[in-house]
Parts: structure tokens; C-alpha cells; sequence
């Protein structure tokens, strides 16, 4: 088991027919609390019935709501979700909101100093005072981990490079490494030397692409790990790349294989991919019965 602090959006879903919560960082805590882990949410709720019902589901799943600001003055995070014919989503992210304004205190602080691992992402730093926060936070953190979601017009240059270069585990979906490569200036067209380009621009030897319904590949300590992916019919895809990255991290945080680690995340990622929603229950048992059936 392992103590884990996750920082950045709290919001609700909005899908055309109903609403669910979500956040990527959320999303991540709740994989990573569902797998035993100790884990703190930072972050920030508006006054209301919508920031009281998602305050309140952080503490029924079990992750500590002791760093969750309450603001007067902005409202609870809200994204209205579109859906493709393939179930793939787009995103219209309201701002300001709440999270956008995470103040750096004692309590944030001591929490991330005290974690064996450090979780964020880069839409959270689309404003300057969580912004802010998170880069006085990433200077205590032991382990820090960083989940690039690139949202136009929500991310610069500047702040994804300052924030690749801060962490030790970067993950990243097969178009926002392409994407970041030409912006650093690749001229490789393979993922794996893309992947390899950026391990070294940035000093980070724990890498990890997903490739969709393709799976994923990591690299850990100089070495390729590789999921070929799973055969599901997908409901939606929200939060599944967050599962899979909150399971991964569980596992290699508790040293497990990382080839074992890597398999066990794209089988929970495809999981919820044909689950309704970003954090459906699942078991073990559930788990091993999709990767191994009998």
C-alpha cells in the first residue's frame, strides 16, 4: 500500500442525458483508493449542492477530503461531455470554477511532503493561482507524476515543458506525445522513438503512452513493456485512460512487474471504457476473470 496525493479538477460530467463526477485527478484517486492505496485529494468545491454532493462522494470512496478548499465567490467545476457514434468525448470545460483557485497552505503542503507519490495534471494549471500552487507543491513532493490532458485552449508550451522536466513519470495518449514532440522539435515518426526523444529532452526515465483500444507502452528504467490491448464494445471512453493510469501507478509503486503492471492497467482501462461513466466499481476478481477467462 502506498500514500498517494492527487491535486487538480474536481467537476461533474455532464453528458446529454445525465451527470456524473469526474476530473481526471479524481478520477486517478478513486482508481488508486479502490486498490488500497492511502490517498489525498487536493483541490476546490463551490458553495452549493453540487460542490456538497461531490464533497461527499470523496469521503464515501474513502479518499481524504482534508485539502478540499470551499470558495464563496467561484462555483463547483462543471464539463459539458459530447459523444461520438465510437464513444469517444469532447469536452466544453466551464471557467472560472473552483478548482482553477486551489490556494497553497500548511495542510496541502504537509500532505504532499508526507506522499510517496505525487499526482497532477496540466489542465489544473490553465489558471495562475492553482497554477501557482501546484508549482510551490511539486517542489515537496517525493515521487511526482504528471498526466498531460491536453484541452485547447487550456495548455501553453511553456508550462507542459517546466512540468515535464519537474516530473519522474509522465504519462501521456499516442496524439498529445506526437503533438508535444513537434513542439519540441522531433523529427522521428515512430512512437517508440518519440517516446525515447522525450525520455531524454527531459530527463525522465519512467514514460508511459496509451494507444486507445491499441493498449499502451511504457518505458521503466530503460526498458519497452507492451500491451497489445483488449477487445471491448466501449460505452464511453471518460476516464478511462485515468483508471488505467491510476492502476499502473498503484501497481509499480508497489513493486509489481512492470510488464504484470502494464497488463493489469489496459485491462482496467478497457474495463471502464465499456462501463457507463469515469469510476465504475470493479473487484480483483473482476480484473482477473476479463484478463485471464475461464
Amino acid at each position: 500500500m502506498s500514500k498517494i496525493t492527487c491535486f487538480g479538477e474536481v467537476l461533474w460530467d455532464v453528458f446529454p442525458t445525465h451527470k456524473k463526477i469526474g476530473g481526471a485527478p479524481l478520477n486517478v484517486a478513486n482508481r488508486l483508493q479502490s486498490l488500497d492505496n492511502e490517498v489525498t485529494m487536493i483541490s476546490a468545491i463551490g458553495k452549493g449542492e453540487n460542490g456538497a454532493k461531490l464533497l461527499n462522494y470523496i469521503k464515501d470512496v474513502g479518499i481524504d477530503s482534508s485539502c478540499i478548499q470551499v470558495h464563496n465567490e467561484y462555483k463547483t467545476g462543471k464539463v459539458k461531455v459530447m459523444l461520438n457514434e465510437k464513444g469517444s468525448a469532447s469536452y466544453d470545460i466551464k471557467y472560472p470554477r473552483a478548482w482553477d483557485k486551489i490556494r497553497l497552505t500548511e495542510v496541502n503542503k504537509k500532505a504532499v511532503k508526507s506522499s510517496d507519490a505525487f499526482v497532477f495534471g496540466s489542465l489544473v494549471a490553465r489558471d495562475d493561482s492553482s497554477r501557482s500552487t501546484l508549482y510551490g507543491l511539486i517542489e515537496l513532493a517525493k515521487y511526482k507524476i504528471f498526466d498531460l490532458n491536453l484541452r485547447p485552449p487550456y495548455y501553453t508550451k511553456d508550462v507542459l515543458f517546466h512540468l515535464m522536466d519537474k516530473a519522474d513519470f509522465i504519462k501521456f495518449n499516442d496524439d498529445e506525445l506526437f503533438e508535444v514532440c513537434k513542439y519540441m522539435g522531433s523529427k522521428f515518426n515512430s512512437l517508440e522513438q518519440n517516446l525515447m526523444f522525450i525520455s531524454e529532452k527531459t530527463n525522465t526515465k519512467q514514460i508511459c503512452v496509451t494507444k486507445g483500444s491499441h493498449g499502451a507502452v511504457l518505458l521503466y528504467d530503460n526498458k519497452l513493456y507492451y500491451n497489445s490491448g483488449f477487445l471491448v464494445k466501449v460505452i464511453d471512453t471518460v476516464g478511462a485512460g485515468d483508471s488505467f493510469l491510476g492502476t499502473l501507478i498503484s501497481q509499480l509503486l508497489n513493486n509489481v512487474n512492470p510488464q504484470k503492471a502494464i497488463d493489469f492497467a489496459c485491462a482496467v482501462g478497457a474495463l471502464v471504457a465499456q462501463s457507463e461513466g469515469a469510476n465504475p466499481v470493479l473487484s480483483r476478481s473482476d480484473i482477473d476473470a476479463f484478463i485471464n477467462p475461464h
